[in-house]
């Protein structure tokens, strides 16, 4: 998962010409454009108290991050067939528990926040019926080969807004990978012992990374 981690890092540097204020959820593109703008605005400017304090990330991520993500969607992705054999009680369980995993994995990987170059796909207009978008994002690093990540996003019916619920990065989607390293264990265990283990993740501190032992 080193490559999705050092991903998101890259995803939240975006060189964005959009300036950052109230967020246009009904454009995938500007969307992402904005809050990655917002959030790494927030980074910089809160820069001394987060290494003073890395537990500060979860707030940002909680406030900057997760409104944008569909959590409960990407969860019951990540569950798949095991699905119709949960309970109300366990799938709300499971997507809160899901939910503050991702706040945690996404405040880590704050923790090792760089400058890189990426180039953004441009806005484009969305076909009528369009339910899911990608958006693709090219990650140029002089100490890595480039790296192709498509943003994946999905249309609420309702309202007609965007929310981000799956990141493609060469081919490999974080959703089909989660699937796969949990399936065995909430078919051999049930639901309630993966959600259990998502918990006892998401409790583990967040800790400044030495970029040199990488």
């Amino acid at each position: 998962m080193k490559l999705f981690r050092y991903i998101l890092v890259m995803l939240l540097s975006l060189p964005l010409v959009a300036q950052a204020g109230t967020v246009d959820k009904t454009d995938p593109y500007l969307m992402i454009q904005v809050v990655s703008q917002t959030t790494f605005d927030r980074l910089k400017t809160e820069k001394d108290q987060i290494q003073r304090n890395p537990e500060l990330l979860r707030t940002i991520v909680r406030q900057e991050l997760l409104p944008y993500i569909n959590t409960r969607y990407a969860a019951y992705k990540v569950l798949g067939p095991q699905l119709k054999k949960t309970t109300k009680e366990q799938r709300n369980n499971f997507v809160s528990a899901f939910s503050e995993y991702l706040v945690a994995s996404y405040a880590q990987v704050l923790t090792q926040y760089t400058d890189q170059d990426i180039k953004i796909e441009s806005p484009r207009s969305v076909p009528a019926g369009r339910t899911i978008v990608s958006v693709r994002v090219d990650i140029l690093d002089t100490k890595r080969p480039p790296i192709r990540l498509d943003f994946k996003l999905r249309k609420n019916k309702k309202t007609s807004e965007w929310q981000g619920y799956d990141m493609v990065a060469e081919g490999v989607s974080m959703i089909s990978t989660k699937q796969s390293e949990w399936s065995g264990q909430i078919r051999t265990e049930g639901v309630d012992a993966v959600t259990m283990s998502l918990r006892e993740l998401a409790a583990k501190p967040i800790r400044r990374e030495d970029k040199n032992n990488e």
